[in-house]
């Protein structure tokens, strides 16, 4: 298990495109990076061709309002995609199986920052679905 410091975490979230899906919600993706990537621009680097490869399922692969995947990825310091896993499910199969490809498509993600201390590097990517604004 993962164990990260309140203080160590970055967080950046972006609200996907919908399209014409139901009203009622709208995709959100959250990112967790490890406590020793504490560069910014590393982190939104990241985030953001994860964002780009995400290709959201249709209606009837969208979960239930709230519910999310959680997709863990570890890279080495070259930014290597060394493994991926789902965490937690949505229960929507189509959903969970498009979190885990956008983020094999993703890869290989930027080499780590010089500062970073540890080989390898874990990242957690929250794909939810969330009540639309």
């Amino acid at each position: 298990m993962l164990r990260i410091p309140k203080t160590a975490v970055v967080v950046l979230a972006l609200a996907l495109a919908s399209g014409a899906l139901a009203a009622s919600g709208s995709p959100q993706l959250q990112t967790y990076f490890q406590g020793s990537v504490d560069s910014p621009t590393y982190q939104q680097q990241a985030f953001q061709r994860v964002a780009k490869a995400w290709k959201q399922p249709g209606p009837k692969g969208t979960p239930a309002l709230g519910k999310k995947t959680i997709v863990q990825a570890v890279l080495d310091k070259d930014g290597k995609l060394i493994s991926t896993a789902i965490l937690t499910e949505s229960g929507a199969k189509a959903w969970d199986a498009a979190a885990l490809a956008a983020v094999k498509k993703a890869a290989p993600f930027p080499p780590m920052p010089k500062g970073t201390t540890t080989p390898t590097v874990e990242a957690h990517f929250h794909f939810a679905w969330v009540s639309s604004p």
